[in-house]
């Protein structure tokens, strides 16, 4: 439960809003003092009251219930106490009742949520660079989907382009099948990178004849291209297999050549088409962008001519309620006029597109180009992580079974957590020695305390002992810390929804990962006092490991038994 919410929604004050109060909420040092307080001195000038009245009046009209069990003023504060018995009942009932499905909702139920995420490049492998848009529109097709959407992950493939035509050269030139089907996508990466390096006019020549080919239908040339494209998805889906990343639909930018001619006359209908320098474009100058290309001097389509006719489709194919394209900050003015031109078309569903931005990946000494082979390739990164990881394990706990395994789950859970536990604007310098830091606010203190939590209630269970009917306790603090923790994860995953914001579920996976440990080691479990003490404390303690298990999921992690 959002405590400061619904003090909000239940402290009446004519003259300020819910939100304003909301807003002003507080924790006090001392919880000694309360759980939360609401300083009223803000409200003295618009109430023309001195802040003490504010706060006696406050409390003399708020009615306890079972959820606030106590309010006082003090001092030009207004004071709750929260209901820690009646929070422990509720919170420890709810997560045994809901179990896997702690957290989320039905709210999204008969809404439909299209994602465009990961669309990696035909015929180039996974770098680093695509780790946050894979990883974060993952977490968000599993959190839309656990509140009850209908989610359609789409991998917009680049397809299409004359950097095709090139490949297709320098396979002509350089390559033979044989190898490459050893090589798999970097041999085929190799020739890219090798072409740009030494291909000359004449080769230039030959690779735009080549898409030209492509682009009218040649056998050999599109057999090439559909080769290339076969190695590539092979390739990937073993990572995103991996990082437990599923899409529903691949088309790509070629999915949509045929279906941009209806697009560019539906402008050309509504005048909203015009010539400049030999080019079609949309004028957006009245609206502080400049004009959208549309089709270039010589007819070609561009990247916003194939992303209308992409909008078009998947409104009418999925008659989304919401469109999420989870596209680097880079393409903020492109998405911007895309969404505008949808707008000047008459679509009312453009005002339901949304550019889900994340900033870039960068190694420690500059930046990536797939051109120059200068890139870090991320089933290499996952790869370390997981031996790192593995390593650790193995010094930690050298009897431990299945260690294999979970250094698999530790080691890409790693790597995923690193992409999502900031704020997903934020740009990333890649280090290695970062991604592999396995102390601190990581995925991996939060697995080994969900192994920790396992580890008690495995051995409760060896001992016979049973917690089913836990009794009415007054939690102490550590306790009530914690439970009002795991009472705060479904608010936490809708405010992670409502911000296209993962680092929210990954935040709080590390924040009451702390307070159970802080309770773990402050109050005894398996040696607890008393038979109801022990009930309740292995109680919280199993809904710890739910509602942490739940929260690593919508992230893509896994959650090992023991470490």
């Amino acid at each position: 439960m959002d405590y400061k919410h619904y003090i909000a929604q239940h402290l009446v004050c004519e003259g300020i809003s819910p939100e304003s109060i909301e807003e002003a909420l507080t924790v006090p040092p001392d919880t000694n003092m309360g759980d939360y307080a609401l300083p009223c001195f803000k409200f003295a000038k618009a109430l023309r009251k001195s802040p003490v009245l504010i706060a006696e009046q406050l409390r003399d009209g708020y009615v306890t219930d079972g959820v606030i069990a106590e309010v006082s003023a003090v001092n030009g504060y207004l004071n709750f106490k929260v209901d820690r018995a009646g929070l422990a009942r509720d919170v420890l009932a709810r997560v045994r009742s809901e179990r896997e499905r702690y957290g989320g909702s039905h709210m999204g139920e008969g809404k439909t949520i299209c994602i465009d995420y990961s669309s990696v490049n035909i015929a180039k492998p996974f770098h680093i660079g695509h780790l946050s848009t894979t990883v974060l529109g993952g977490a968000l097709y599993r959190i839309f989907r656990f509140l009850g959407y209908h989610t359609v992950g789409i991998n917009h493939l680049g397809d299409y382009g004359t950097q095709f035509g090139k490949l297709i050269a320098a396979y002509k030139h350089w390559g033979n099948r044989e190898e490459a089907e050893k090589g798999g996508i970097h041999a085929i990466n190799d020739l890219y990178v090798r072409f740009n390096k030494e291909a000359d006019e004449a080769m230039q020549a030959e690779a735009r004849e080549y898409f030209r080919l492509i682009e009218s239908g040649d056998k050999e040339a599109n057999e090439l291209f559909e080769w290339f494209k076969s190695l590539t998805l092979d390739y990937v889906k073993k990572i995103y297999d991996k990082l437990h990343v599923t899409f529903d639909s691949y088309a790509g930018e070629r999915f949509y050549t045929d279906k941009m001619a209806p697009v560019i006359e539906e402008l050309r209908e509504k005048g909203l088409l015009k010539e400049s320098n030999g080019a079609q474009i949309v004028d957006l100058e009245p609206y502080g962008m400049p004009p959208c290309l549309i089709l270039r001097s010589d007819g070609a389509s561009l990247y916003a001519t194939r992303d209308l006719a992409a909008a078009i489709y998947r409104k009418k194919t999925y008659d989304f309620d919401k469109c999420l394209y989870v596209v680097a900050y880079q393409q903020n003015l492109h998405f911007r006029q895309v969404f505008k031109v949808l707008e000047l078309m008459g679509k009312e569903w453009a005002k339901d597109l949304v550019h889900v931005a994340y900033g870039m990946v960068s190694l420690e000494d500059g930046a990536m180009s797939t051109r120059e082979g200068k890139v870090v390739w991320l089933e290499e990164v996952l790869d370390r992580c997981v031996e790192k990881a593995y390593s650790v394990i193995n010094e930690k706990n050298p009897s431990l079974q299945n260690k294999e395994e979970i250094a698999q789950t530790v080691g890409v859970g790693a790597v995923i957590f690193g992409a999502l536990y900031n704020n997903k604007i934020k740009d990333i310098v890649f280090s290695y020695d970062k991604a592999l830091n396995f102390d601190g606010e990581t995925s991996v203190y939060v697995q080994y305390t969900c192994a920790r939590a396992s580890s008690v209630l495995n051995r409760a269970r060896a001992e016979g002992t049973t917690w089913d009917a836990v009794q009415d306790v007054q939690p102490c603090v550590q306790e009530f810390e914690l439970l009002k923790a795991i009472a705060e994860f479904p608010d936490t995953v809708l405010a992670a929804a409502k911000n296209y914001e993962p680092s929210y579920v990954a935040r709080y996976c590390v924040d009451t990962a702390q307070k159970f440990n802080k309770f773990y080691f402050d109050c005894k479990i398996l040696q607890a006092e008393d038979e109801e003490t022990r009930a309740f404390r292995l109680a919280l303690t199993e809904a710890t490991l739910m509602t942490l298990s739940n929260a690593l999921g919508l992230l893509g992690i896994g959650v090992p038994d023991q470490m």
